[in-house]
């Protein structure tokens, strides 16, 4: 049934689509002995199977089982406006863009959609306002199989969106309005989403949406033993030491690295010192994107683990490449690939990423990245 749920402490309005619970079916869910970073951490709980409405979606949502602990998304939805244009105007200039349209988007969004491409079973906790561009983003998200019972749609807020410059070599260049992903969350989440979080086999955040959020998420996860992948991108701000001391893997690209530690990032061994200084800060883990570089996985007493780009065959967007990555390699941690077989699945799927214009229509199939790896 369909519920209105008022928070006092930001007078924001909010609708919230819930089942009833009686109808749940109850899963035990066994956590792959890979993901248990914190041994010490409690016994997770039984996951109620959730189902959105699929009459209409192009790929329906994958059901929980007791083997698949399902990958929880915590984060933004925007609408993504692109422009495509030759090159980026200089100050004081006004330049045309070749085309323009509208679609689905926002780091959370995009790491949900990924999952749910994936046929790995993936819900998404967020926000949404009342309006086309919310419709918009629940839709995409429905046709990428994604679990959306605890998508929220608030009344007091737009809903997010992006303004893309996309330029012909494939590189872009973003600006982002929060809307409902920065504002009208209630003070305390509900048990509802927090109980999602606690049964998740891996959870995603990232940082365009509140801290206070991705810290009441990062508790729940914690306390629950459930691993965390804290996404580097989105607000131009330092990361909460509270935050960093919750999650499990940290996953920032070259840029947000040198932003985050204020340390240069342009060689490897600049990035190893970079990392060294996430390790002091209290991250054990630290997962970069290095773009056309790869990706490096650096766990504290180790050896980084280096993954060289799989080659696209052309490269018409970038945008979501970053969290297709991170997504899949979430899905493969969880699924219980090692962590050198996590990073190749990754790099294939952010592969095909780039191949494709848009952010959650760019995000491949599972069919895809196996034939992608298959060939290499």
């Amino acid at each position: 049934m369909r519920g209105i749920a008022f928070s006092p402490s930001n007078h924001c309005y909010y609708a919230k689509t819930q089942n009833n619970s009686a109808n749940y079916t109850k899963n035990t869910i066994n956590i792959n002995p890979q993901l248990q970073f914190n041994n010490d951490r409690n016994p997770r709980r039984p996951l109620p199977s959730f189902c959105v409405n699929s009459s209409t979606a192009k790929t329906p949502p994958t059901p929980i089982s007791s083997s698949s602990p399902p990958l929880v998304v915590v984060g933004s939805a925007n609408a993504d406006i692109y422009v495509e244009i030759d090159r980026l105007p200089s100050e004081g200039e006004t330049i045309s863009a070749k085309t323009g349209q509208t679609l689905a988007g926002g780091k959370g969004a995009n790491q949900a959609a990924c999952g749910g491409k994936l046929a790995y079973p993936t819900y998404f906790v967020g926000q949404v306002g009342e309006d086309a561009h919310g419709k918009l983003i629940t839709e995409a998200l429905e046709n990428g199989g994604v679990h959306l019972d605890h998508l929220n749609t608030v009344a007091a807020a737009p809903t997010g969106h992006a303004v893309v410059m996309l330029q012909s070599d494939g590189q872009n260049s973003i600006i982002i309005v929060g809307g409902a992903n920065m504002s009208c969350w209630p003070e305390t989440l509900s048990d509802e989403d927090l109980e999602v979080v606690r049964n998740a086999g891996i959870v995603l955040l990232q940082r365009e949406i509140p801290d206070s959020v991705n810290i009441q998420v990062a508790k729940a996860s914690r306390s629950a033993g459930v691993p965390i992948i804290l996404d580097a991108g989105g607000v131009d701000a330092p990361i909460p030491k509270e935050l960093l001391n919750l999650v499990d893997i940290l996953s920032p690209n070259e840029t947000e690295l040198g932003r985050l530690t204020g340390m240069p990032t342009k060689s490897f061994e600049q990035i190893s010192q970079a990392v060294t200084k996430c390790h002091e800060m209290g991250v054990k883990q630290v997962l970069v994107k290095l773009g056309a570089k790869g990706s490096a996985l650096f766990e504290e007493g180790e050896e980084p683990i280096k993954q060289p780009v799989i080659s696209a065959e052309k490269v018409l967007d970038t945008t979501g490449a970053g969290d297709t990555f991170t997504a899949s390699f979430a899905v493969a941690l969880v699924e219980g690939k090692s962590k050198k077989e996590c990073l190749r699945f990754a790099a294939a799927a952010a592969s095909l990423c780039i191949q494709v214009k848009g952010a959650i229509p760019s995000m491949p199939d599972r069919k895809s990245v196996l034939n992608l790896l298959q060939a290499f």
